[in-house]
């Protein structure tokens, strides 16, 4: 009699665990839901921005090279969470400063983009084409672009997370960090999927163009289609991505500098971000281009 009435207690606490865990994810999923679309725009610039940097290496190095990226953005993501909960939780404040920091440098780097567009250093020769450089180059390159890459993609974790992490501000800290991880996992693994069929499309285009021996086929159409629209879609990548980097930046500024919100209050809020990210972009420009004069000016003397 003893041993029934504890082996119902115990599968009566085994099913209450059971409803706790459930309750817990139908929570988890509604506020993932709603974090999900608060942070839907900046997954947007994420994917504009990503796919323009893993884009320009030669066929057989870009499945590696984004590799690599996703790897860098995956342990971005490990060192932002902790720290954004104990930031959150005991310096708000600091969420802030870093915030407005990474905005100055996403503006700051769109910014360079248009300048060098408009106004190329008469100084920079003219880069080889990847097939005609040495191996060695072509690694330092590699190494370059994905350093650059995974830079951005940290300032734009923070920003993702951040997001996230606001849109469950007050509940229990476990639905907090299963709710954030959740969209840091998302921002990872679903734009890094996305750039990987972006960055592949001629690859596949091309296996459709072998599909069969028929000439003009559906999928020859297909094919040729995917391989002549890659290069037309990496170009968009890279103004979109510019776009994005000054839009992303502008809306730091907005949300966490509330004067700047009040000052631009009866504008479109798209037009305010461009506007701000350009202005800052370009003011930071300026600063930095003058600080590097100076310092080989004084290195010189």
């Amino acid at each position: 009699m003893l041993l029934t009435t504890k082996t119902a207690f115990m599968a009566s606490g085994f099913f209450a665990l059971l409803d706790d865990i459930a309750t817990l994810m139908d929570d988890v999923s509604v506020m993932a839901k709603v974090a999900g679309k608060k942070t839907a725009g900046i997954l947007g610039d994420d994917l504009a921005v990503n796919a323009e940097k893993a884009s320009g290496f030669m066929s057989s190095r870009e499945i590696p090279v984004l590799w690599a990226i996703t790897k860098g953005s995956l342990l971005n993501k490990i060192i932002i969470l902790p720290i954004a909960f104990l930031l959150s939780a005991f310096i708000p404040v600091a969420i802030t400063v870093i915030l407005i920091i990474g905005g100055l440098y996403l503006a700051y780097e769109g910014a360079e983009k248009i300048y060098e567009f408009f106004f190329p250093h008469a100084h920079a020769e003219e880069k080889p084409a990847l097939q005609d450089m040495s191996e060695e180059a072509i690694l330092k390159y590699e190494k370059e672009k994905v350093k650059s890459a995974i830079l951005t993609d940290f300032i734009l974790s923070v920003e993702i997370i951040i997001i996230a992490l606001g849109t469950v501000t007050g509940e229990e800290l476990i639905n907090q960090i299963i709710v954030v991880t959740i969209i840091a996992l998302v921002a990872t693994v679903g734009v890094y999927g996305i750039v990987a069929l972006i960055v592949r499309m001629d690859e596949f285009g091309a296996k459709l163009i072998d599909l069969n021996e028929e000439d003009d086929s559906f999928s020859d159409k297909v094919g040729k289609f995917l391989v002549s629209a890659l290069p037309v879609v990496i170009k968009s990548l890279s103004v979109i991505g510019t776009i994005a980097l000054l839009l992303v930046s502008g809306g730091i500024f907005t949300h966490n500098l509330h004067f700047i919100h009040d000052l631009f209050e009866t504008w479109p809020s798209m037009l305010v971000e461009f506007l701000l990210g350009l202005v800052v972009g370009f003011l930071v420009l300026l600063a930095v281009s003058g600080s590097k004069k100076v310092y080989h000016s004084l290195k010189g003397n």
